[in-house]
């Protein structure tokens, strides 16, 4: 084989690679576009906007949406370069750091949204049983819905403890993520 060749292959393979994780990155609601830079982003060291724009054919202001994404969910960072006024952007190319960042802020605010809607139900709901002038029907129609949404407290505080594991990196040593390659 010679050089063209290989390199021909060595192109082949990493479009592969790229398109892979661009057709994936809906699961951290990454737009199709966002989904493809970063994936480029993976085999450069850094890039500019212009440069991004040049591979990518985007307009400029959608570049920067890509970008402003992707820095907001931790993917993409920004750095600086002596000499340089333009900025350039690296990927985040750990995918646990990915993982941990973006999963564990989903869980996070969904706990803490439902945990803040449940307090304030618990609260409207201890008002009738207060109140006192209610009929019987409505007493267990209130104790019906307390119970099922106290019972959903468990759920959002096992979501907190499941986040906090992942983050401090304490769920690797029952789930490790540094196992021997099976694919061979």
């Amino acid at each position: 084989m010679n050089d063209e060749q290989a390199l021909e292959k060595l192109e082949n393979a990493k479009r592969q690679v790229i398109d892979a994780i661009a057709e994936t990155m809906d699961l951290y609601a990454v737009p199709p576009a966002a989904g493809r830079l970063y994936a480029i982003m993976q085999f450069e060291e850094q890039m500019n906007l212009d440069e991004m724009q040049d591979v990518m054919g985007m307009s400029k202001p959608s570049m920067s949406t890509s970008v402003r994404k992707l820095q907001e969910i931790d993917m993409m960072k920004k750095t600086f370069q002596r000499g340089s006024r333009k900025h350039s952007y690296i990927a985040e190319k750990n995918y646990f750091n990915t993982f941990i960042s973006y999963f564990c802020h989903m869980w996070d605010r969904e706990a803490k949204m439902n945990l803040t809607a449940i307090r304030e139900a618990e609260f409207e709901l201890d008002q009738i049983f207060e109140e006192g002038e209610v009929s019987e029907e409505t007493l267990t129609k209130t104790r019906e819905l307390y119970t099922q949404i106290d019972a959903s407290k468990k759920y959002y505080r096992w979501l907190e403890r499941l986040s906090a594991s992942v983050r401090s990196r304490e769920i690797f040593k029952y789930v490790p993520h540094e196992l021997e390659d099976t694919d061979n």
